[in-house]
């Protein structure tokens, strides 16, 4: 598959949903839109910090709340290419996976991983080092179905490739 790397954002526990993307934009789908409000109630410098390739970095249950589709696709949108948590909200681990967005569950590293680190991810062995302070976790690597879905960049490119 691929690899990728990263400034860290680092984040605590049971980020939701409602702070990854709040409800007041949710009458957008444009992608583009709501990437330009990603964490904006958590972190209201993210969207003007945000580089493409960057990674988010989280403790527990990331992603919990709302089941809407809108958390995921606008982190991907924001140029995110990777989140590390501890844990994620089943079904935000569900529909990151169906739009393409890679995630990796890894204890060690979501806590030792820092806010500004540069982090690198080899999805294909479930690889993490922090390239700042030359640590590396062993994080969940994707089984080769998850792979290739995560490759097509969602589960319906996915299906409409086959």
């Amino acid at each position: 598959m691929k690899a990728a790397k990263g400034t860290v954002f680092k984040y605590g526990d049971n980020v939701d949903t409602d702070v990854i993307i709040p409800a007041r934009y949710l009458n957008s789908s444009d992608p583009a839109e709501l990437a330009t409000h990603c964490m904006e109630d958590i972190d209201a410098s993210f969207v003007t910090k945000v580089q493409k390739g960057d990674i988010i970095v989280a403790t527990k249950n990331f992603g919990c709340g709302s089941s809407r589709e809108h958390a995921p696709i606008a982190i991907k949108a924001s140029g995110v290419s990777c989140v590390i948590a501890d844990t994620f909200a089943r079904i935000f681990y569900r529909n990151a996976i169906n739009i393409g967005l890679p995630i990796v569950e890894c204890s060690e590293a979501a806590y030792a991983i820092q806010n500004g680190d540069t982090v690198e991810v080899d999805f294909d062995s479930g690889l993490i080092t922090d390239v700042t302070t030359g640590q590396t976790f062993k994080g969940q690597a994707f089984p080769p179905f998850m792979q290739k879905i995560i490759a097509a960049e969602g589960l319906i490119n996915y299906i409409n490739a086959k």
